[in-house]
């Protein structure tokens, strides 16, 4: 490890080594959904929860590119919405009603992700929705929630019915807005989300080649869905198969994420 390296890796004075390393991750999950190009401006947004007994969770600061978001620059906010970080920047509105509407009532809710891709929009703005056509989409859709858009989500009356369309599933397509999903980890979390942004777009190009895609018995999906089911082969598979590697990648690209 380089000296420059090593700074980077340095843990702020007063900071507990738990949160700043959910800062990394979180800022590493920033880096790859624009590395991936899935990021749109300066909006959507990905939270994740502070460890700790406070019900406080960091997100963006509403004004930087994802390809800018480093672990220092996160900010942290309680379920009010009350920023408990100084920041030049304030949080996205709309990123905080979805947000904390699900880290209200998900205990098991280390991190949200939310997207609005040209992809995971378009099916979920079809009426038939994400359909389990292939191998990827049966690892999201017995696993997967719908909400209806009631617009820009600014109205915090808004999260009961979010919090309800949810319910413990861990996938979700926002009506004619997007996606999102929820992981135990920052790790789960993107990895689903890879998994259902992968599906859509699998699924939007078999479309583009006919009305009718070859069938799949439902025993196939049923079996395919069992193998995801149990949530701690998934979280294992997160933390120590997927999300190194990615890490591994993010260094080799630009390891300014982890200042």
């Amino acid at each position: 490890m380089s000296p420059a390296e090593a700074r980077l890796r340095e843990v702020p004075s007063g900071m507990p080594d738990a949160e700043w390393n959910q800062r990394i991750n979180l800022a590493a999950a920033y880096r790859l959904v624009a590395l991936y190009g899935w990021d749109d401006l300066v909006d959507t947004h990905i939270s994740a929860r502070v460890p700790g007994p406070e019900h406080h969770f960091l997100i963006n600061p509403y004004g930087l590119m994802f390809d800018e978001i480093t672990a220092s620059s996160l900010v942290k906010v309680d379920l009010d919405g009350n920023q408990l970080t100084e920041s030049q920047y304030s949080i996205n509105p709309a990123g905080f009603t979805i947000h904390s509407a699900i880290h209200e009532v998900r205990e098991d809710a280390g991190c949200v992700l939310h997207l609005h891709t040209p992809d995971g929009t378009a099916v979920a703005s079809c009426m038939e929705g994400l359909l389990p056509m292939n191998q990827t989409a049966q690892l999201v859709t017995h696993d997967l929630a719908y909400h209806d858009y009631e617009g820009i989500a600014l109205d915090h009356d808004e999260r009961p019915r979010l919090q309800k369309d949810l319910g413990t599933k861990n996938h979700m397509l926002l009506r004619n807005h997007g996606t999102l999903t929820v992981g135990r980890s920052v790790a789960s979390a993107f990895e689903r989300m890879y998994h259902l942004e992968r599906a859509c777009t699998m699924q939007v190009r078999t479309r583009m080649l006919g009305p009718t895609a070859y069938p799949v018995e439902q025993a196939v999906v049923d079996k395919n869905a069992a193998l995801f089911e149990n949530p701690d082969r998934m979280e294992l598979r997160s933390t120590t198969l997927v999300w190194p590697p990615l890490l591994r990648k993010l260094d080799r690209l630009d390891s300014t994420f982890r200042n």
